[in-house]
């Protein structure tokens, strides 16, 4: 069954002269996604139907709200209540900071009730809350005074009434007089205290049906004190048994006034409601109203109810292991100026720590652009909870670039040590992070590398699909291979959505809490949303060779630990320079006499001219076709001859030389792929422009971002890596100079010479 609202305009019944109720109409404008609540909520009453606040979608650039979705309150099946129902408006922000009204659907699947007046009930509702005027953007007359919502109703309220903040007092009262329904949160709510944020919280989640828990805290850098609290559904997390990984959540902020700002809130579970808790009882499980030390409670279960504990964290990390590596810490700092480490404090008491000597520190000027977070201790029993931040070299190998102990796995240590991190390597953030997808990793990514794109570790994927769809998986064959397909097959957003929603439906999986969160985070696993980034190539499986391999493993005892330790690292860096000295004095063969293969041979390590010789070479078996032109701009259909199936567009600008292939191979890995290859031999383009030659797979990666750090004045914060670069070319240098008298008077000569352009200098 469809019904749908009547289209009128409308008047305001609650004696507000001169406001109406428009319709809601694509391009509707609004000066703020509140305003658009608003007048939704006003619309919903008239015609007999409540809503919630729906989905929420952030700008990867800087993770401001862009666009935000409110639904007929019936959407969903998360109670026995809701049916599904498809009516919601979504509203976009523009560019002159107004929000749109972009998406409309009119249909509800079920029966609308009389006006909200008269059943005494709204769903999203503002009482005693003072709100703005709704400001939309048609030649409409708005009022002076400013409508909240109520259990009796739509009432006014002047502008000289109440300030913005929630009289918490009062709503108190309102609980424990059992009239207060259990406001909804919404961004922008302001409270005196952090405790009163909390007891709202509180109250609402009683009305829902869930409880909470108090989670993740944020420390002010400058004095250490409290700048940012999380609220979360009980069911957040994994760590326990009755815990799904729900992502509901408030997130209040301090103001510079001391009050505190809803900023964030999430209101979608991933699991089945409870029913209500009756306000009675709520009341004897409650808090007191100042919860002033708030900052240092947590939220537990005991005895069926929920108690507020002084929240206690505990190091994994042994104490003798902090002794014996602040000596090597120290051993090392004496020999090594650019050796760096820091340790996480708690109330006096050791915890995280992170460590990077000068040649990690180095890679990371060249390699740190793609980094895997290596976190395997977390897969099975261990002794030590080491964590190690991975490269991709210019051979392809695996590079050191800092290591850290995780004292305990919660959002606030991994933000301690991505912050340690970025401090160690001058404030270089990452291109691309392979991490795990726990949400205490996912948020301090989101925290401290904000734009950098998080692919989740393929294992663990893998494992998740096992937990969840296992059956499916090994049962049915068929689904195995539209899974598969849907996965890893679709080229376009478009061919994966409609793959996915035929899949879903296909199977009955609409209710499948896992693949439902696994759809919204689409963008950190599914190959498609991830061959657009740069990830140095890392395959899709997302291995990568283990850094320590089984020399050092999590169960190494301590009295081995840095043994085990300075011997893989010592082993690393010699096959390291092992293939260094292969690609300078060794030369690939050719097997073409094309120009631009001479000319990557030149200047591609061995490794890496092996990659871009096969995608060469694959070319000639490719045909391209010219199949659209604008301006400059040409397109052609690539195929391999005799395989349809397999078929690329490729743009090409003649004005500029710049070529893209919607394989993505050059944006995912650096290589130009075959598909580009064969256009440009087709343009007859005889040597490869510079800009598709990265220079961190060249022969010359060593001497990375340092050469031209100088230009932007800020060579003083690369003083210790410039330090350790010209010590370890002194180091060859000398070793080359020693070999003979003659050498040693050559070398002697080239010292003192360029001693003397140094000099010259200014």
């Amino acid at each position: 069954m469809t019904v749908k609202p009547k289209p009128t305009i409308y008047q305001n019944d609650n004696n507000i002269e001169g406001e109406s109720i428009l319709e809601p109409n694509i391009g509707l404008e609004f000066n703020t996604p509140e305003d658009a609540q608003e007048f939704y909520n006003h619309y919903a009453t008239k015609n007999g139907f409540k809503i919630r606040i729906g989905q929420l979608y952030r700008s990867r650039i800087d993770g401001s709200v862009v666009s935000r979705r409110y639904v007929c309150s019936k959407e969903g099946f998360q109670t026995t209540s809701r049916t599904g129902c498809p009516a919601f408006i979504r509203v976009q922000r523009i560019d002159s900071g107004k929000w749109v009204l972009a998406n409309i659907n009119k249909e509800h699947n079920h029966e609308l009730e009389q006006e909200q007046e008269q059943s005494g009930e709204i769903d999203i509702c503002t009482s005693r809350i003072q709100r703005k005027n709704v400001n939309v953007n048609v030649p409409t007359p708005i009022s002076k005074s400013c409508i909240v919502s109520t259990r009796k109703g739509l009432r006014s309220i002047d502008e000289g009434g109440p300030s913005g903040v929630l009289d918490f007092k009062r709503h108190k009262r309102e609980i424990n007089d059992g009239e207060n329904r259990g406001e909804e949160p919404y961004k922008g709510l302001e409270f005196v205290t952090a405790g009163e944020a909390y007891e709202f919280y509180y109250s609402y989640a009683g009305n829902t049906g869930f409880k909470v828990r108090i989670g993740q805290l944020f420390r002010s850098k400058n004095n250490g004190s409290i700048t940012s609290r999380r609220f979360v559904c009980s069911k957040e997390g994994h760590q326990h048994p009755s815990r799904v990984g729900c992502g509901a959540f408030m997130r209040i902020q301090r103001q510079e006034t001391g009050r505190w700002l809803v900023d964030r809130f999430q209101n979608e579970h991933n699991h089945e409601l409870g029913p209500p808790i009756d306000a009675s009882e709520r009341a004897s499980k409650g808090f007191k109203e100042a919860s002033s030390g708030l900052e240092n409670m947590d939220l537990v279960e005991s005895n069926g109810g929920l108690s507020l504990v002084t929240r206690s964290r505990e190091s994994k990390i042994g104490s003798d292991w902090y002794n014996e590596l602040f000596d090597y810490f120290q051993a090392r700092q004496a020999e090594d100026m650019g050796f760096f480490y820091a340790v996480e404090m708690h109330n006096g008491r050791a915890m995280s720590v992170f460590w990077a000597d000068a040649r990690s520190r180095f890679s990371c000027t060249q390699f740190g652009d793609a980094i895997v977070l290596d976190t395997t201790y977390k897969s099975g029993s261990y002794s030590l909870p080491l964590a190690s931040f991975i490269g991709v070299n210019h051979h392809r190998q695996p590079v050191l670039l800092g290591c850290a102990l995780i004292a305990e796995e919660s959002e606030e240590s991994f933000t301690w040590v991505f912050q340690a991190w970025l401090r160690a390597m001058s404030g270089l953030r990452p291109v691309s992070v392979v991490a795990d997808q726990d949400r205490a990793i996912q948020h301090s990514i989101a925290q401290v590398f904000p734009g950098t794109h998080h692919r989740f570790s393929a294992w663990q994927v893998v494992a998740k699909e096992q937990e969840n769809i296992d059956e499916l998986l090994s049962m049915n064959p068929e689904f195995k291979y539209e899974y598969e397909t849907c996965i890893f097959q679709s080229q376009m957003a478009n061919e994966f959505e409609a793959a996915w929603n035929l899949l879903i439906n296909k199977y009955d999986l609409r209710e499948n809490t896992w693949l439902k969160e696994m759809y919204w985070m689409r963008k950190s696993w599914v190959p498609l949303y991830i061959r657009g980034t740069f990830f140095a190539g890392i395959s899709m499986d997302g291995s990568v060779k283990s850094y320590f391999g089984t020399i050092l493993t999590c169960q190494a005892p301590l009295s081995e630990f840095l043994i085990r330790y300075k011997k893989a690292l010592e082993q690393r860096r010699e096959e390291e320079r092992k293939e260094d000295f292969n690609s300078f004095n060794l030369q690939a063969v050719l097997h073409t006499k094309d120009p631009i293969e001479e000319q990557c041979r030149r200047l591609y390590t061995i490794t890496m001219f092996k990659v871009f010789q096969k995608e060469l070479l694959e070319c000639y078996s490719y045909v391209g076709i010219k199949i659209n032109v604008e301006g400059a701009i040409s397109r052609y259909l690539v195929q391999k001859c005799g395989n349809g199936d397999e078929r690329n567009t490729v743009a090409f600008n003649a004005s500029n030389l710049n070529i893209s292939c919607s394989c993505k191979m050059f944006e995912f890995e650096g290589v130009l792929c075959r598909h580009a290859l064969k256009v440009f031999q087709i343009m007859n383009i005889r040597e490869l422009p510079s800009r598709y030659i990265l220079h961190r797979w060249t022969k010359d990666a060593k001497y990375g971002i340092l050469r031209d750090v100088d230009s932007a004045g800020a060579s003083q914060d690369y003083k210790p890596l410039m330090l350790w670069s010209l010590r370890e070319e002194a180091k060859n240098y000398i070793e080359a100079g020693t070999a003979s008298l003659e050498r040693y008077k050559l070398a002697f000569e080239i010292m003192q010479e360029g001693r003397r352009n140094i000099c010259w200098q200014n």
